[in-house]
């Protein structure tokens, strides 16, 4: 039997506010069989949504919150203030073992603080990293640090790698996934100390068979290429990265329509590719792989793009649930052990 799970939604987070986690939930619950769901907000307007869906009832139940983070609220204001939010309580069901993972759309700094202050950072793990998954020409890649952290030390970006390994391992089912070090050139006098440092301790410990191949440096071309399984880099890095190529994407496919409605053979010749063009829109299209995974806390929490519909939403509380069935934390732990002895 399917093991059955709960995740808690902070329902009152994003830009489009609760009717389209109402919309994803329809979409999850027909996949997902076995899940259950807390939807965190305001009780008077959630019931209201949910009364219009009556296959909803048997799998949600509500859990009343009066106010929610704002985009623009600050992460130690909401820290003293946002006891009574949507957000807070959505995470408090975590840490009270109501639920297995918590998902949000809402403010990621304020997102961020409430899950380290409830849930608490792993041991041996010094901070937190928001991990996603990028399409390439040879799959799937996970990228970290996409926003937690300015900068990272030696010993932060190999814990990246370590947090990178386990969730390419649980999530895209790789044994031993290649780890590639985001750099500024692939020789190994490039770089900055931090990046250098993170090499040495990561070269030395694949050597005493820790579960990940470690490729060395790669440069930002390589994230597109599939060169790696994993790519780890500091969260300023890493954010700048991921708007970019989610730019780029959107920059892409503009021209491309553009380009087919400026004349008539344009048209036919979009009618006769439809089917491939339909491909291109799936593979570039973000909500695909919506969902930014916080690892390194002793609790699963998904962070959606703010301003995502109810498909990205959906995927966000997919990625959620496969999330809370792999029990990665595990791994996490023991291979960071692993680490610390070479290193020592």
């Amino acid at each position: 039997m399917a093991r059955e799970l709960t995740v808690s939604v902070d329902a009152m987070g994003g830009d489009a506010g609760p009717g389209i986690v109402i919309t994803a939930l329809l979409r999850v619950v027909q996949r997902h069989p076995g899940v259950n769901f807390i939807l965190a907000g305001d009780e008077a307007v959630l019931n209201g949504l949910l009364a219009r869906h009556a296959k909803l009832k048997s799998r949600v139940s509500v859990r009343h919150a009066p106010d929610r983070v704002a985009m623009e609220d600050r992460p130690s204001h909401v820290l003293r203030r946002g006891r009574e939010t949507s957000m807070w309580r959505a995470i408090e069901a975590v840490k009270n073992g109501e639920a297995e993972v918590a998902v949000s759309a809402g403010n990621t700094g304020a997102l961020m603080a409430m899950s380290m202050f409830q849930l608490g950072v792993m041991e041996g793990i010094s901070r937190p990293a928001i991990a996603s998954i990028w399409p390439t020409l040879r799959g799937q890649t996970v990228v970290l640090d996409c926003g937690a952290n300015v900068s990272a030390s030696a010993e932060q970006l190999v814990d990246f790698a370590i947090m990178g390994e386990a969730f390419a391992h649980a999530i895209l089912g790789l044994d031993r996934p290649s780890v590639g070090l985001l750099n500024v050139g692939t020789e190994e006098q490039k770089g900055n100390d931090a990046v250098k440092g993170a090499a040495e301790i990561l070269r030395a410990a694949t050597m005493e068979r820790l579960p990940m191949a470690f490729h060395g440096f790669i440069e930002g071309n390589d994230i597109a290429e599939g060169t790696v399984d994993v790519v780890v880099t500091d969260g300023f890095t890493g954010n700048i990265a991921l708007k970019t190529a989610e730019g780029t994407a959107k920059l892409v496919g503009q021209f491309l329509r553009r380009s087919l409605k400026r004349s008539l053979l344009g048209r036919i010749g979009a009618f006769i590719a439809s089917g491939a063009l339909n491909t291109l829109r799936r593979r570039l299209d973000p909500r695909a792989a919506n969902g930014g995974i916080f690892l390194g806390l002793c609790g699963v929490v998904v962070k959606s793009h703010g301003g995502t519909d109810s498909i990205g939403f959906a995927s966000a509380l997919d990625m959620a649930i496969t999330m809370a069935k792999a029990d990665i934390n595990i791994r996490i732990t023991a291979d960071r052990a692993r680490v610390g002895t070479v290193a020592a």
